[in-house]
């Protein structure tokens, strides 16, 4: 055998090797993603066994919120008219004031515990 056949078999071999690990490499990539699909699958199942207990009073939710949705204007224009009656105004307040406590002048209490009554 010649030393180009020789070559050219190994060649061919080397190829299919790096095919036959890049296949396993996939295929557990692949094994990984059935797994996935196959969880992801049982609970989309959950969700709609869930879902359809639920759709038999769709209809009456969806009245309800139509309802609601009608009321909605008059509710708004009700606390506009409250909202304007009650808004609060604040006093103009006057710079050169001073303020003082609510019960007058305070007395302060440190010569009282020296002993000293003022």
């Amino acid at each position: 055998m010649s030393s180009l056949a020789l070559w050219s078999v190994i060649d061919v071999v080397a190829l299919i090797a790096g095919l036959a690990v890049y296949l396993f490499i996939v295929g557990r990539q692949l094994t990984k993603v059935a797994g996935n699909l196959e969880e992801a699958a049982d609970l989309v199942w959950e969700i709609k066994k869930d879902a359809e207990v639920i759709h038999s009073g769709l209809t009456q939710i969806n009245q309800t919120g139509g309802i609601v949705a009608g009321a909605l204007p008059l509710l708004y224009g009700m606390a506009e008219g409250i909202v304007t009656g009650a808004t609060y105004v604040p006093e103009e307040v006057n710079e050169n004031h001073v303020n003082t406590p609510a019960m007058g002048v305070r007395r302060s209490r440190q010569m009282h515990g020296v002993g000293v009554d003022i």
